[in-house]
């Protein structure tokens, strides 16, 4: 140990009449450490609702998906054999994808109808139930087992008043013979099952028939609307639908997870870049705290210091001892604000006791993620600002003239 930390040490422990230089010391240990529990927990918030809105929106949509351009696919198992051919694609499957409106005995909404088979299905993650879509192929009810079924999501079927086996209409829109004109076409569908994915925006507009149901209904017998495929790397979407339309070329075209959420995810990082900022400023007015504390300390013992320099301690020692005591006061307050930001962050994920609006937030639940670079950040980020602090205070103390305190101290 170096006598200028020893010295910053001992500066900590104030003797009875600088008790108030002491009591700025603790409350600003406590202003840091409170400034680095907020920002741990608001970015482990704001990390866990990225990572999990990716989750449940990747077990929902498709990796990628292929269609073609203003028309539907008809040789769609000859192009699923060459997506698979393609390295890092794991499996492809068709689908059939329009918006419809379903009508109960009560209640009429819109929804965004899938036509897909439960056996082929894509499923990259895990807000889809597979057993649930099993249900589409299951006669249940003798009265009703004539009926095509029809999956819908929870919040669907509260607004269409509906419960597994009622039955309900579906309207949908058609090209007529001479593809001029839309014809309307009503069906009978029988609800066999619920859906919750916990993303209210797809519970509320979703809703599964069998790939074979929505051909008939469509009038698409041996023709898709597009393919969904699922691949091994995700963030690799990008690169691995540019060599599926190498494949494929003209008229098809390639959507994938990225480029349909990139305007969400792009929202989602500059929150949580402006959360940082903003929770920092708590941090930088405790640094404040540690500079006034410091500035204190440097005219109590101003004797002190002149009777180091005139021992031969240099300007440069003296700097160390004040900034020494400033970060000692920073590391502190940083240990304590990381384990109360820690045992918070394990409170709210293991008992959700805050509960979100789902229409506004898509989550119903407050999600917490914590990753060691935003650890690392914000770490780096508290000891820099206090150690900005300690700067001007020491570098004062170490500018004294030793005769001029002596004199005067």
């Amino acid at each position: 140990m170096t006598y200028e930390f020893f010295i910053g040490i001992r500066y900590l422990k104030a003797k009875r009449k600088q008790a108030f230089i002491s009591l700025i010391t603790i409350l600003s240990t406590a202003g840091v450490a409170l400034g680095v529990m907020a920002l741990v927990v608001v970015i482990a918030v704001m990390t866990g609702f990225e990572s999990d809105l990716k989750d449940r929106i990747l077990g929902i949509e498709s990796h990628i998906i292929i269609m073609r351009y203003s028309e539907p696919i008809s040789s769609y198992p000859q192009e699923i054999a060459k997506i698979e051919s393609v390295t890092g694609v794991s499996s492809v499957a068709p689908f059939i994808y329009s918006q419809v409106m379903l009508r109960s005995a009560s209640k009429v909404a819109g929804a965004v109808l899938r036509g897909i088979d439960p056996a082929k299905t894509v499923h990259p993650g895990s807000s889809i139930s597979m057993d649930c879509l099993k249900l589409l192929g299951k006669k249940d009810s003798a009265k009703a087992g004539d009926l095509p079924g029809i999956i819908l999501g929870k919040a669907l079927a509260d607004k269409l008043n509906v419960m597994p086996k009622n039955i309900i209409y579906l309207t949908s829109a058609r090209p007529a013979r001479n593809k001029s004109s839309l014809v309307p076409t009503i069906k009978q569908f029988q609800v066999k099952g619920l859906m919750e994915t916990g993303m209210h925006e797809y519970d509320v507009s979703m809703a599964f028939i069998l790939l074979g149901d929505a051909q008939k209904l469509f009038h698409m017998e041996n023709q898709i609307s597009g393919l969904a495929v699922k691949i091994n790397d995700i963030y690799q979407a990008p690169q691995i639908s540019g060599k599926i339309l190498k494949q494929l070329d003209y008229p098809y075209w390639a959507r994938d997870w990225i480029q349909m959420n990139r305007n969400l995810f792009a929202m989602l990082k500059l929150q949580k870049t402006v959360m940082f900022i903003i929770m920092t400023l708590i941090i930088l007015v405790a640094a404040f705290n540690i500079a006034s504390a410091l500035i204190m300390m440097v005219m109590e013992k101003t004797r002190d210091i002149s009777i180091l320099k005139a021992m031969g301690a240099t300007s440069k020692s003296i700097k160390k001892i004040f900034v020494f005591k400033g970060l000692i006061i920073g590391s502190a307050g940083t240990i304590i604000g990381l384990g109360a930001g820690f045992i918070l962050c394990l409170l709210l994920k293991k008992y959700q006791f805050i509960n979100l609006p789902g229409d506004v937030y898509f989550l119903n639940t407050l999600p917490v993620k914590l990753e060691g670079i935003d650890i690392l950040v914000i770490v780096l980020a508290s000891l820099l600002i206090c150690f900005f602090a300690t700067l001007y205070p020491a570098g004062q103390a170490s500018k004294l003239n030793p005769v001029d305190g002596i004199r005067y101290g």
